[in-house]
């Protein structure tokens, strides 16, 4: 057995095991809803810019309007979801990574 051959089953192994597995749904479970929550947020501030122009220009606080208000929530919203990932990954996903990055690394010596 070659080594390219050798390391290919070790990654099959690794891709069909149950940890391999409980990762990737540990991802997609956080990542999938959090894209599409985000996208929504993202599309509504572009409507509203669209065709909510009287909303938009709805003066707050002097000349700050609800426009105004809103992109900069998209900045701030971007920068809370990065945050709120690296977490989930510390806590949820890197654990799981690690172990299956030592397995692989032993089965490939």
């Amino acid at each position: 057995m070659t080594t390219q051959e050798h390391d290919a089953s070790v990654y099959e192994q690794v891709q069909e095991s149950s940890e391999f597995q409980d990762l990737k749904r540990r991802f997609r479970r956080w990542t999938f809803p959090m894209t599409v929550a985000f996208l929504v947020w993202y599309l509504l501030y572009v409507v509203l810019s669209g065709w909510a122009r009287g909303f938009m220009g709805i003066k707050v606080l002097g000349e700050i309007n609800v426009g105004l208000i809103f992109g900069l929530l998209q900045f701030v919203s971007t920068f809370l979801i990065a945050w709120a990932y690296s977490r989930h990954a510390e806590k949820k996903l890197d654990p799981i990574a690690d172990k299956l990055r030592h397995e692989v690394e032993a089965k490939s010596k």
